[in-house]
């Protein structure tokens, strides 16, 4: 998922506003209007970089003047200590949109670090690393990107561009015939024959079922290493698939060694820790 400029701005834009309220009165008190200032926005630990576009929109929306030089693109790992940009001009507008730059900047590395990991510890297996919409309300579009710099994938954005049929939705027709699932799955294809469709299955009988309705992608929710195994025996290739439920790093190489398609991680985004990064002036 690629974000725009549109949104990279109108995001920027409300976080300046949100920060600056009335102005920066530390800065207009303390600094004069002409200084100048080098600065260099630096890793303070190992990370996966994401959201540099966001702190050049932050920090030329207040001088448009300002120089900026990329040293770093999002996607790319870097070390601890490595600069991932340099900013040169007016010192009131590098220290005004400082914090916004850096928010923006260590939130979405965070994610992005965060999936590198989760990607890194199923290198060797065919399994590819999902998403979910587990984000940050008013940040998913940002965040999913983020997923993508950090190796991952992206599962559906929002309510309208896939079909999942989950529990809850199953629940409101357990009186179909010849089963909830293949009524749902009729359903869904009569009204969206362009969507793909997908199946949440809590047992090995509904995951036959999923296959049985001709579901694209089958959720096997909270299942075990021994019963995924089975599942992916059951569906034999006619759908993907994908392990959901009981993920985290010490439990994902086993989950994707049991053959599913996809693992999908929600702590990529509902729990990815803000990666430390500076900036620092140069004297």
């Amino acid at each position: 998922m690629e974000v725009t400029i549109h949104e990279i701005r109108h995001a920027v834009r409300a976080a300046l506003a949100e920060d600056l309220g009335s102005g920066d009165v530390t800065t207009f008190a303390t600094v004069p209007a002409n200084a100048e200032s080098i600065a260099l926005m630096n890793a303070r630990e190992s990370l996966t970089v994401a959201g540099i576009s966001f702190a050049e929109f932050a920090f030329r929306e207040l001088s448009p003047g300002i120089q900026i030089k990329k040293i770093a693109r999002d996607g790319q790992r870097v070390d601890a200590g490595a600069a991932l940009l340099k900013i040169s001009g007016l010192s009131r507008a590098l220290l005004s949109a400082e914090r916004v730059a850096l928010n923006f900047v260590q939130r979405l590395s965070g994610v992005a670090t965060a999936t590198a990991q989760f990607v890194d510890a199923v290198q060797g297996t065919s399994t590819k690393i999902l998403d979910t919409r587990k984000t940050t309300p008013g940040w998913r579009h940002f965040e999913k990107y983020a997923v993508r710099c950090g190796g991952g994938k992206n599962h559906r954005v929002g309510l309208f561009d896939m079909i999942l049929i989950k529990d809850n939705h199953l629940a409101t027709l357990q009186n179909a015939k010849p089963n909830a699932i293949a009524a749902a799955v009729v359903r869904a294809r009569g009204k969206f024959p362009k969507l793909k469709i997908e199946v949440e299955a809590d047992t090995l009988e509904q995951v036959a079922q999923a296959v049985a309705a001709g579901a694209d992608i089958i959720l096997l929710d909270n299942m075990s290493p021994a019963q995924l195994r089975q599942a992916v025996k059951i569906v034999k290739g006619r759908a993907q698939t994908e392990a959901s439920g009981g993920v985290n790093l010490k439990t994902i190489r086993g989950i994707a060694r049991t053959g599913v398609d996809f693992i999908s991680v929600g702590a990529i985004t509902h729990s990815a820790r803000a990666v430390d990064i500076g900036l620092d002036f140069e004297d």
